[in-house]
């Protein structure tokens, strides 16, 4: 049990240790008129880069213009479950046009919701195989959103990889234990959020305690969930910092040791931003 909020290591003196926050949504309102500065603080937090996600194709140019105006900003898109039935079904070919995009490096977030939206079940189901088979095309990775809808996602994760293999990370993961066996059974990645972090969450902690620390990244899906000491407030990418000293302390590893293996991570799974940072 965590009995007090992480203070994230003095690096006065020294580099900071960088991570990245692979999950956010810079384009949500919450932030207009400070994204620069939104930015600017995550940078000095040593988050040297953010995954925006869209989640409504028809906004998809909106968060492509973040990713252009801000070099440290890459994205993704797709539609979020708890939208599917109110936002025209994406197609696999309107997916992989969007991923020509060179800053543009996932597909998603997909998935299924049964905790707010359980009548658009069957739509949700159908918008999820497109987005895996979008992944399949593209060879970049599926993200996903999982709430209260295990059974289903597992079965439909597994089919995917057993027509063609595709590459997955369950962002923001706070499901079963069973659900996280499947996923990296299936070769998937976990993402730990300001969830992980909170005082009653050690069970998904233990959770991702058993997961191999090479399939883990962390991310703020700002601005929800924001971490101790700012819970209950606008979360931003600045503090990804604040859950990955949790995870740290999770795998028993020293901060910068962590921060280390998630960008090796995020690298591995986001090879298009790691291939674009290359060449650029």
């Amino acid at each position: 049990m965590l009995d007090a909020p992480r203070r994230i290591p003095d690096t006065t003196g020294m580099s900071i240790p960088q991570i990245t926050d692979s999950h956010c949504h810079l384009d949500f309102p919450d932030f207009d008129g400070e994204r620069p500065e939104i930015i600017d603080r995550a940078l000095a937090a040593g988050v040297r880069r953010m995954v925006t996600i869209c989640t409504k194709l028809r906004l998809e140019p909106t968060v492509r213009a973040i990713a252009e105006a801000h070099a440290p900003v890459f994205y993704a898109a797709g539609t979020h479950p708890m939208s599917a039935a109110d936002e025209p079904l994406a197609t696999v070919d309107d997916l992989v046009s969007m991923a020509q995009h060179p800053k543009f490096v996932g597909i998603g977030e997909t998935g299924l919701d049964y905790h707010y939206t359980s009548e658009s079940a069957e739509i949700q189901k159908r918008s999820l195989r497109v987005h895996i088979e979008a992944a399949q095309e593209t060879g970049l990775p599926l993200i996903i959103h999982a709430r209260a809808a295990d059974d289903d996602m597992a079965r439909i994760l597994t089919e995917g990889v057993k027509v063609k293999p595709y590459t997955c990370v369950m962002h923001c993961f706070s499901s079963s234990a069973e659900l996280a066996r499947t996923a990296l059974d299936l070769g998937f990645y976990l993402s730990m959020s300001g969830i992980a972090t909170f005082p009653k969450s050690q069970d998904l902690r233990d959770i991702f305690a058993a997961a191999p620390v090479d399939r883990v990244l962390v991310e703020t899906d700002s601005p929800y969930l924001a971490p101790p000491p700012y819970r209950g407030k606008r979360n931003e990418p600045a503090y990804t910092a604040h859950t990955a000293q949790v995870g740290a302390e999770v795998f028993g590893l020293d901060y910068a040791r962590f921060a280390a293996q998630t960008e090796e991570n995020f690298n591995h799974l986001f090879w298009k931003a790691a291939e674009y940072e290359a060449t650029t």
